[in-house]
């Protein structure tokens, strides 16, 4: 579904990402691990239009569509959470996830898309009516997730969804990732620095590392890796 072949990108003169491929099968959960500084967001970024590839490119569902504007890929089915959430403080919940849907034309679709979000996360209907900066991060976390689904994507990627949250909360959200896939068939690629979750629920993985992809195989195969379990596992 969503292809990167030898992605480059620079800030400046910093070169951030080297030639970085990676492939996400459609229907699949695929998971990019790394340290901080790797280039895993830089990549989401690159995917979505919010910075510029120098050379390689981006392919999905068979289409190239590096250098598209971010809206344009939004509308083609390609969804992004960004990491730090970026939900609108001074909007309710409900109006949050009403611009998810704003490039959506049928009513009856957004009303269906919005009370599956509140099946998907219960705690956002409780909230429906109060400004998003008054959230928990973990709430946040759920209404930004939910947001992005409000545009009918069918490959979502998701940046850090565990950064800043509660550890009780931190399984619940990747529970509902996990649902997402299964019962709406969303392809998901997940960037994540807590890689035991991250390579629990994904069926492949990638380890980025300096801005170059380091290690790549199934995910029970980069768990039971020493040198994957050294670096990101706790030993």
């Amino acid at each position: 579904m969503l292809e990167i072949e030898n992605l480059e990108v620079a800030y400046g003169s910093i070169k951030a990402l080297h030639g970085v491929s990676l492939r996400v099968p459609e229907g699949s959960i695929v998971t990019l691990i790394g340290a901080n500084g790797a280039g895993k967001s830089t990549t989401l970024r690159a995917v979505s239009g919010l910075v510029k590839a120098r050379a390689g490119r981006v392919i999905y569902e068979g289409e190239t569509i590096t250098g598209m504007p971010a809206h344009a890929i939004v509308a083609r089915g390609l969804g992004h959470v960004p990491e730090g959430r970026m939900v609108f403080a001074n909007l309710s919940v409900e109006e949050n996830l009403r611009m998810g849907a704003y490039l959506r034309r049928d009513p009856g679709g957004v009303a269906a898309d919005l009370e599956f979000s509140c099946h998907m996360f219960p705690r956002l209907q409780e909230r429906w009516r109060q400004p998003a900066g008054t959230l928990s991060g973990g709430e946040q976390q759920m209404l930004a997730i939910a947001r992005a689904l409000m545009s009918r994507p069918r490959c979502l990627m998701l940046d850090e969804p565990s950064l800043g949250i509660a550890p009780m909360l931190v399984r619940s959200i990747f529970e509902r990732i996990v649902a997402i896939n299964r019962e709406r068939g969303i392809t998901i690629l997940l960037v994540e620095q807590n890689a035991n979750l991250a390579l629990a629920i994904s069926s492949h993985g990638y380890v980025l590392e300096t801005g170059r992809v380091l290690l790549e195989d199934t995910s029970e195969a980069l768990r039971r890796n020493p040198q994957v379990r050294e670096a990101y596992l706790g030993g």
